[in-house]
């Protein structure tokens, strides 16, 4: 098993940046992919970033050019960077993990956005 901490979440104006980080309980570097996802209320659980082992990533649309995905397989965490930040933007933040065909979950951060 694993389990994520997240932190980072906070309050932030629009055009603002914020760094959430997540934390892993054991080493990721096997792990073939890590990611954020993001829930607004009334809306599905969205894809933001994902970054395999090999340092390929991918963005969701909405968020290209402005938030990045990195991670530090000694620190055992994973970054999302984000900046130039919208309203639309707010939501809860997840991290995710697969590994060994399972998928692991953070319990989310709150990010909120004001215009």
């Amino acid at each position: 098993q694993v389990q994520l901490v997240e932190s980072g979440g906070g309050l932030v104006q629009a055009g603002g940046s914020l760094r959430l980080s997540c934390a892993a309980s054991r080493t990721i570097f096997r792990d073939n992919t890590v990611g954020w996802y993001r829930q607004s209320p009334g809306k599905q659980r969205e894809l933001v970033a994902t970054m395999t082992v090999g340092r390929s990533t991918n963005y969701a649309d909405s968020v290209k050019g402005r938030f990045t995905i990195s991670r530090d397989n000694a620190k055992n965490t994973v970054y999302l960077r984000m900046n130039s930040l919208k309203p639309e933007d707010t939501a809860v933040y997840y991290c995710a993990l697969s590994s060994g065909g399972y998928d692991y979950w953070g319990q989310g951060t709150q990010v909120t956005v004001s215009s």
